[in-house]
């Protein structure tokens, strides 16, 4: 096992690691500002291409984005991202965003280097400054862009690269080549194939795409697992070995693993879950590899229980989404704590419908989002982000990309999905850029509405707001004092 931490350097093993949450809510600020007190601080990897388009379209607000794009090995390639995304003083009142291609298979070549130099600046900014480690997460589900934004990241330093939402058994390998500038292959997922059909795969080619350069340093590997099987088939394999874990329950805000065997609700229609889906610490113990414990361990005691039982440490997100470096739109967050503050139990259900994918999404009740169905029925479907699309076989052989949350006649008569898929689901790739900030501009004066995820245990944020009471939101490194000097 590797030693706990000591002193704040990027070989130690960090007590807590800040959960890599959503789409921008995780940004390099919030990591920044607990990798310099030592633990774990982790950028949220998810649609970076567009978060960072985004920014330089507002006008990138203390030049942040440029000053990054500054450091990027191979300048060219930054100056024809910001010549092609910034706006000095940004957008018009009113005025849309310029799209971003959605990823496929075959990204263009512009397409793959936006995410690579998206990743890298993610990460720059997180690390600049200080010497404490930093992390980016990744969901496995979102395959194409992820040969890519790993480059990305691995070329800015980043310490750790976290991956759950899947099995991330072709991560360690596909790390290793890409530090050494070799191509990588990573199979995608796609609906409606055979064993006969052969491989599908997504192709990136560092020297291709940027030229040669020196290898770079590896980063750990941590797997996100929610089940004993998965961790000890990943840690018997060499190739597939991560550094460590999480171990994740099915409190955690985001997306969830959904119960094992035939699917249970519970009377109010959220997954059920029984002991099949706990766990067995002591297994994972015995795979001799550092393993945190995410999902309503924010709080001293959860830390000091993850502690004794063999854990390196805990994750937390709940408590950081609510923090004032948090990339949560400021409005949204100080509706949440000014209810917490007076005495609300915010109400936080795993919605089944909600989330493209299919897997159970935490939803947390806020007025005019996308908690309220009546909102999600008022939207006009859209899909332009395309993060969640699912490739699929067509007809003719070819790879089509589609998903139930676009437009009902799109998905089920032009690509053939069931009807039955696209009941209540909502464009949570829209909506998860809205909730940090980035809500996309529609005609006729629409703006896309947020959708607020948040961890079923609210206690550490109940406990910090009352503290920090008077100076809402309170600071991430709050967070951390209240954590480790509760807990140690």
């Amino acid at each position: 096992m590797w030693p706990a931490p000591s002193h704040p350097d990027r070989t130690s093993i960090p007590l807590v690691i800040q959960g890599g949450m959503g789409v921008g809510v995780s940004g390099w600020q919030l990591a920044q500002a607990v990798s310099q007190r030592g633990q774990l601080g982790v950028v949220s990897g998810t649609a970076l291409d567009v978060v960072m388009a985004r920014r330089l379209q507002d006008g990138d607000p203390g030049g942040h984005v440029r000053r990054a794009l500054a450091a990027f090995p191979v300048p060219e390639v930054a100056a024809q991202i910001q010549t092609t995304y910034f706006l000095p003083g940004g957008r018009q009142p009113g005025q849309a965003y310029r799209t971003v291609p959605m990823f496929g298979l075959r990204p263009s070549v512009a397409s793959q280097l936006l995410t690579v130099v998206a990743n890298f600046c993610e990460v720059f900014l997180a690390k600049d400054g200080h010497d404490g480690p930093v992390g980016i997460n990744y969901l496995r589900k979102i395959e194409p862009p992820l040969p890519f934004a790993c480059l990305g990241a691995a070329l800015a330093g980043v310490d750790y690269v976290l991956v759950g939402a899947g099995n991330p058994g072709e991560i360690p390998d596909l790390l290793r080549r890409l530090c050494r500038r070799d191509g990588v292959a990573l199979p995608v997922r796609t609906q409606g194939t055979t064993s006969a059909d052969g491989p599908v795969v997504v192709r990136c080619s560092p020297r291709a795409l940027l030229g040669h350069g020196p290898v770079l340093p590896v980063p750990k590997m941590l797997a996100i697992v929610s089940s004993t099987d998965l961790a000890i088939g990943l840690a018997q394999d060499p190739a597939t070995r991560p550094d460590g874990f999480v171990v994740e329950a099915p409190t955690a805000g985001g997306h969830n693993a959904p119960p094992r065997g035939p699917r249970r609700t519970t009377e109010e229609g959220e997954p059920e879950y029984s002991d099949r889906d706990h766990v067995d610490l002591g297994s994972v113990r015995d795979l001799q590899l550092p393993f945190w414990l995410g999902g309503g361990r924010g709080t001293p005691e959860g830390l000091r229980e993850a502690r004794s039982s063999g854990a390196a440490g805990v994750q937390v997100g709940t408590a950081f989404a609510f923090s004032a470096e948090s990339g949560l739109e400021p409005s949204l967050k100080l509706r949440v704590l000014e209810a917490v503050v007076a005495g609300e139990e915010p109400t936080v259900r795993a919605d089944w419908r909600v989330s493209p994918t299919g897997f159970p999404f935490k939803v947390v009740a806020v007025d005019d989002t996308l908690s309220d169905p009546a909102v999600i029925g008022q939207r006009p479907r859209v899909c332009d982000v395309g993060a969640l699309r699912t490739p699929y076989k067509k007809a003719d052989g070819e790879i089509g990309y589609r998903c139930p949350a676009e437009p009902i006649a799109t998905y089920v008569d032009r690509k053939g999905g069931r009807p039955a898929n696209t009941d209540g689901r909502a464009c949570l790739c829209n909506a998860l850029l809205a909730t940090a900030g980035f809500p996309q501009q529609r005609p006729h004066d629409y703006v896309e509405p947020p959708l607020v995820t948040a961890g079923s245990d609210f206690t550490a944020v109940f406990e910090l707001a009352q503290t920090h009471r008077a100076h809402l939101p309170y600071p991430a490194a709050a967070v951390l004092t209240y954590l480790l000097d509760g807990a140690l």
